[in-house]
């Protein structure tokens, strides 16, 4: 038997979440905790026998790029994320990858389902300006260098 209390602790205090555990018990175990995609940490899961590993949460997050790390040592990652199955960009791997934050991130699921079709054009806006955009328009803030407060 394993501690109840392992998964809330690792919620908690974690980012990512490694579980060497069945699926079905982690799905279980953490589905009382799920708040928002935003706010919680990705959760991977390892088989015992060390065969698949699996972001079920957070694989925009860094989900996927950990089963990719794991995949490394023997297990075969199972990235389910659509963008990624097809082989497109996310909104938050272009944000990822220009070093900026989401502004409003409840609008990357109609930018998300757009990459999945098409190319979407990424504009750089030098101020000062006001932009004013629709639902479904992310936007993305540089993140500040310490060196730039």
């Amino acid at each position: 038997m394993f501690d109840k209390t392992i998964f809330k602790k690792a919620f908690e205090e974690y980012d990512v979440i490694v579980a060497v555990f069945a699926t079905g018990i982690v799905v279980r175990e953490i589905a009382p905790l799920i708040e928002d995609k935003w706010k919680d940490p990705a959760v991977i899961v390892v088989d015992s026998n060390m065969n698949f590993a699996i972001p079920l949460l957070g694989g925009h997050h860094g989900g996927n790029e950990v089963v990719r790390k794991i995949a490394e040592i023997g297990p075969v990652p199972v990235v389910t994320t659509a963008t990624e199955v097809h082989n497109r960009n996310s909104v938050e791997g272009i944000a990822k990858s220009l070093g900026c934050d989401i502004v409003n991130k409840p609008s990357t699921v109609q930018v998300n389902c757009a990459l999945l079709d098409e190319d979407v054009e990424v504009l750089e806006i030098k101020g000062p300006k006001i932009v004013i955009v629709g639902d479904d328009v992310s936007v993305l803030k540089r993140e500040e260098k310490a060196e730039d407060k």
